[in-house]
């Protein structure tokens, strides 16, 4: 059986698309790409892609959701979820893909994804306060993991429901992973593959705290989802207090402290406006 996978792009490294793309260039894979990029990328696409190009930029739910469907509509049952910038590789996806298989078996599985080694600190990142749930060996029950790598099933998506659309970015997987838990599936972490990955275009220390450090427009979606996702009673609470007491300190580093300080600023104060008028969508 075939097994999907959704590629979203934003003004992308070919290189490492391409590369990706070669990787997985045999008809066991099916391979969606999702451009939201101004201009068309040009890739050097194989017989088993399809490539949609959307230049008004969509969002990436909205893209992660026109893959799914494109795929899931061609009988396929898993799909992985791929950033432009994802190391990933058959490897990882088997193994995910076997575990997957073996968990549905048990109980209802939303979605699987693989431990995710931190490009900056060269470590395997942990949840700060929550670390999950020791299954076995290999595996660790989650409230939530990110969507670079994530597989999920037909059957999940089709119950969950869609990712949010009206979120844009930022916040996406982890509330589409909640919503799930909600509805009785759960959500795991392997510990048998680890992938590296970039969350961030740096990371800052200051005063012996690690500040991830990205582009100022995200820095509006970041806050604005926070205000949204936290009136929301399936949200953990937890999450809820760390994100919301975090947002002064948050907002001193990034204003007096990053570059573009004015800049982050202005993103940040509008971010706050409109989450606490549930101003959806791309920002205005």
């Amino acid at each position: 059986m075939s097994i999907g996978i959704v590629v979203i792009l934003y003004n992308p490294d070919v290189e490492h698309v391409n590369h990706l793309i070669d990787e997985f260039a045999s008809d066991d894979w099916q391979i969606a790409i999702v451009d939201n990029s101004p201009h068309p990328t040009q890739l050097d696409l194989a017989s088993n892609c399809i490539y949609s190009h959307y230049p008004s930029n969509l969002g990436i739910a909205e893209a992660q959701n026109i893959g799914l469907r494109a795929l899931f509509s061609q009988s396929i049952g898993y799909c992985f979820l791929l950033d432009q910038d994802s190391s990933f590789s058959p490897v990882i996806a088997a193994s995910l893909y076997k575990q997957f298989i073996a968990l549905e078996k048990v109980s209802p599985v939303a979605a699987i994804g693989p431990a995710i080694h931190c490009q900056f600190s060269n470590t395997v990142q942990e949840g700060v306060i929550q670390k999950g749930k020791q299954i076995s060996l290999g595996l660790k029950e989650v409230k939530q993991i990110i969507a670079s790598g994530m597989l999920i099933s037909q059957q999940a998506f089709e119950k969950v429901g869609e990712k949010e659309s009206a979120l844009f970015i930022d916040g996406v997987d982890h509330e589409w992973c909640w919503r799930a838990k909600r509805k009785g599936l759960k959500v795991y972490q392997s510990q048998l593959v680890s992938m590296p990955h970039r969350q961030g275009d740096d990371r800052v220390k200051v005063l012996g705290i690690t500040f991830k450090q990205g582009t100022p427009v995200r820095l509006y979606y970041q806050l604005r989802n926070v205000l949204i996702l936290s009136r929301r009673r399936y949200v953990p609470i937890y999450w809820k207090c760390r994100h919301l007491f975090a947002i002064p300190l948050r907002y001193i580093v990034n204003r007096f402290v990053f570059e573009n300080g004015q800049e982050r600023g202005q993103f940040m104060r509008k971010g706050l406006r409109d989450g606490i008028k549930k101003n959806y969508g791309p920002l205005k």
